[in-house]
């Protein structure tokens, strides 16, 4: 039986995904900031889900993580989700810290204690939501997209360092385009796809083993006009 924890499961995708591995009988770790729901999952599923309820932008994040491993028994499975980003027009500092400390302290914080657990283990799947936002800067929310570049070169790095090893330790970077949350505040949106649809696409890619994945892939073609699109022309947009 699959063990599997999800950091950032109260809401939105990171609860879809829960319940998509709840589904396949997993035992399933979730963590958030906010009890109630975190029990509200629990006990739909007795018996399949262990909470821990925390804040990844606090200190205690390692502890928290090894305490829920303990409580589990292990591991096989690490989806880094919490995430925040938020329009910055007059680029205010609590929410640029903010989105520091969730999409990258948090982020690094806790992959980078995995990957070594995983070391240790013999084995393991690292999985992260990044975003397309990673490819290029965004005069609306400069953090994000520097935080979410920040996660997909890490996780990138990360895959490159368990090949080196030989290590049996899967890496998956998940880049999502627009998805209908309540954390998506973006201006201009299209293709958005709904938050199931999002996380059905993201048990599809960490199932596959696949390093990078684009939610939905067609994104991808995006990904490579943002990527080639010379400086000039882009700083018009962007």
């Amino acid at each position: 039986m699959q063990k599997i924890i999800i950091i950032g499961a109260t809401s939105g995708i990171g609860r879809a995904l829960a319940e998509i591995y709840l589904g396949k009988n997993c035992i399933v770790g979730i963590t958030g900031r906010r009890q109630h729901l975190l029990n509200e999952i629990k006990n739909t599923y007795p018996g399949y889900v262990h909470t821990a309820c925390f804040d990844v932008k606090g200190d205690e994040n390692i502890a928290h993580l090894s305490n829920l491993i303990k409580e589990m028994n292990g591991v096989d499975l690490f989806i880094y989700n919490a995430g925040v980003g938020s329009v910055n027009e007059k680029l205010d500092w609590q929410k640029d810290k903010d989105t520091y400390e969730t999409n990258v302290k948090g982020f690094i914080e806790m992959t980078n204690y995995m990957f070594n657990y995983f070391i240790e283990q013999g084995h393991g799947h690292i999985a992260a939501t990044s975003s397309v936002a990673s490819l290029r800067g965004n005069s609306f929310s400069p953090a994000y997209s520097a935080s979410k570049a920040f996660m997909s070169v890490y996780m990138e790095g990360l895959h490159m360092k368990a090949r080196r090893l030989k290590a049996n330790i899967h890496i998956t970077d998940i880049q999502p385009g627009f998805v209908n949350t309540k954390e998506s505040t973006e201006n201009a949106r299209f293709w958005v796809i709904p938050v199931n649809k999002a996380a059905t696409l993201m048990e599809r890619a960490i199932s596959r083993k696949q390093w990078r994945a684009y939610v939905p892939s067609r994104w991808w073609l995006v990904a490579q006009i943002m990527k080639n699109m010379p400086g000039w022309m882009y700083h018009r947009i962007g």
